[in-house]
Formats: C-alpha cells, structure tokens, sequence
C-alpha cells in the first residue's frame, strides 16, 4: 500500500510564503490598473486567506505598495541588465532606453505604479524601494560608458530619464506618436540617446581641459 504523502491545502502558507503571493498577486493586478487596481481586502480573497492575514507581513495598503514597487523596480533592473549584456552594435545606452520604451508601453500599469504613483516619493532613504530605484538608476549611469568626472554623468543620466519617462507617459496617454516629427518613438528615443552620449563628451573634455588649464 502506497504511503499518502500529506499535501498543504492551496488556500495555507508557511510564514513568508503569503507575502510572496501578495506581492506576486499584486504585481497581477497593477499589471492590470496600476497602483489604484491594489486591494488588500480583494487580495486576501483571490488567496483564500483570512481578511487580517496580510496585515500579518504589512502594516497597511502604503506598505504593500512600496514593496510590490520595489520588487517591480528589481525586475525592470533585471531587464535593463540583460539588454546591456547582450552583444549587439547598439550602445549599451540605446538598449536600455529602447528597452525603458518597450516596458513603459508594453507594461504601463507596471510602469505607472513604479513611476507615476507617490510610493517611490514616500520611500524612506535606506529602505527596499529606496535602495531598488538607486540600483535601477545606477544602471543608467553605468550605460553611459563614460568615466566620472564630477557629477556630469548623472546629469545625464537624468536628463535621458527624464526624456525617456516623457515619450512614454505621452503615448500612454494618446497625445504622442511621432507623426508631427515624421519619426517614430523609437527613432526619437534614438535622438535623445545620441545627444546625450554627444553632450557627456563635450562637457566631460571641457572639465577635463579646465583641470589641466588650472593645474
């Protein structure tokens, strides 16, 4: 006679393991609504749990906000690496603004829970979401293949994010498509990688001049 091996009812979770599902259920639905499609009541539910359960790994709805954004915000760094490492004629640059493009559009409820939502603005510095905005950001840095001299690279680095969340925030909301340019968003985002490579170089030999000029 065969030995029944005992199964967890799909509806039980070993400590931590429900808030795993939480935050994997609430990047579902953020896929979906963004920010606002975030339940706690309505999560509970779809996982079979008792209401009070979640306030068991979060405090409140902001707490669960912030870490489903921060683990977004893992998995876009994620995405961004892997386009950086894959051999390709493209600037390290181009592929991660054409990959920012493609997951703005293609996952803007995602998006707009990681950059148009309070939570990132509300994070305390130190804490998850914090130190997961800093490594994405980091990762633009580091695309700029560029040495550092003062804070010129993360000038930049602003700047083409600041570009790139524009392109995107736009055509999510039907008011940009590249018509009246006669180039597509693509091309766009091309122009905006170019120009900032270009302006890097010239700002980084003027301070490099300037130092020698002052030695």
């Amino acid at each position: 006679m065969r030995s029944q091996v005992a199964r967890k009812p799909g509806n039980t979770y070993h400590h931590g393991d429900l808030r795993d599902a939480l935050i994997k259920a609430a990047l579902r639905e953020a896929e979906q609504g963004g920010a606002e499609a975030i339940s706690i009541k309505a999560l509970a539910k779809q996982l079979g749990v008792s209401q009070p359960a979640p306030y068991r790994h979060f405090a409140d709805r902001e707490a669960l906000l912030a870490a489903v954004t921060a683990e977004a915000f893992r998995q876009f760094s994620a995405m961004l690496r892997e386009a950086m490492a894959k051999p390709s004629r493209q600037s390290k640059l181009s592929r991660l603004a054409q990959t920012t493009l493609d997951f703005g559009l293609r996952r803007n409820g995602i998006y707009r829970l990681m950059f148009a939502s309070r939570t990132v603005s509300c994070a305390a510095k130190g804490s998850e979401l914090h130190e997961a905005t800093r490594e994405t950001f980091a990762l633009v840095i580091e695309a700029l293949d560029a040495p550092a001299v003062g804070f010129l690279r993360e000038r930049q680095a602003l700047k083409i994010w600041a570009a790139l969340h524009g392109v995107v925030m736009l055509a999510e909301q039907g008011l940009f498509t590249g018509e009246a340019a006669h180039a597509t968003r693509e091309e766009l985002v091309e122009d905006f990688v170019t120009e900032t490579k270009a302006a890097l170089a010239v700002a980084i030999k003027d301070a490099q001049r300037q130092k020698k000029a002052g030695a």
